[in-house]
């Protein structure tokens, strides 16, 4: 089957995406407002930039429910120009799953998912104190894609639990990632070298 996107709707051509590129790792974004309204929100385009010097990616698409001005997220790292990318563990699932609903501007999604801000080095934003790892970042790009902007942070700090990180390597399994399939979430559940045993 070949499908021309060009002959699909915006929301059909998501769904061949996300079913296609997957599994996806989640960056659950802390940000301040202006008026210093901490907010957190998870977004499953993300990926590393560059590794010299470190560099992520997230893409921030356009609210859900039809209406039309920017997400929190977007309209924070525009106005302070820093945020911290915290990674999700399984245990945090349910946590970041109430950060992704549309809470209005003057919430605290700290408060509202229960997770402690923990201040950063560099940045004025904090960090969630429960994620596992999370790394302070200023925005180094922010680039108009279609209906989406991708936001390219520089890493600044790295934070980890120190029983996670070995010999330079992170502990994949003790960090138990949570990932994000088509409409549904994953775990990593073993671990494998290529070339695949035949027996």
């Amino acid at each position: 089957m070949i499908i021309d996107p060009a002959q699909l709707d915006t929301l059909s051509v998501y769904k061949l995406l996300v079913g296609a590129v997957v599994p996806r790792p989640i960056a659950w974004v802390s940000s301040r407002s202006r008026d210093g309204i901490l907010n957190l929100a998870p977004f499953s385009f993300f990926t590393v930039a560059s590794r010299e010097p470190p560099m992520l990616a997230l893409s921030i698409g356009p609210r859900t429910g039809g209406e039309s001005y920017p997400k929190d997220t977007l309209t924070n790292l525009r106005e302070q120009q820093q945020f911290v990318i915290n990674i999700v563990s399984v245990s945090l699932a349910n946590a970041m799953h109430e950060t992704s609903m549309n809470h209005l501007p003057d919430v605290d999604e700290f408060v509202r998912a229960g997770v402690t801000p923990v201040r950063c080095e560099v940045v004025d934003v904090p960090r969630v104190a429960e994620a596992k790892i999370s790394m302070e970042c200023s925005v180094e790009h922010m680039l108009k894609l279609g209906s989406d902007y991708l936001v390219i942070g520089r890493m600044l700090r790295y934070h980890v639990q120190d029983e996670l990180l070995s010999d330079g390597r992170i502990d994949i399994l003790g960090l138990d990632p949570l990932g994000r399939m088509a409409g549904n979430f994953t775990r990593i559940e073993s671990l494998f070298d290529l070339p695949l045993n035949d027996s």
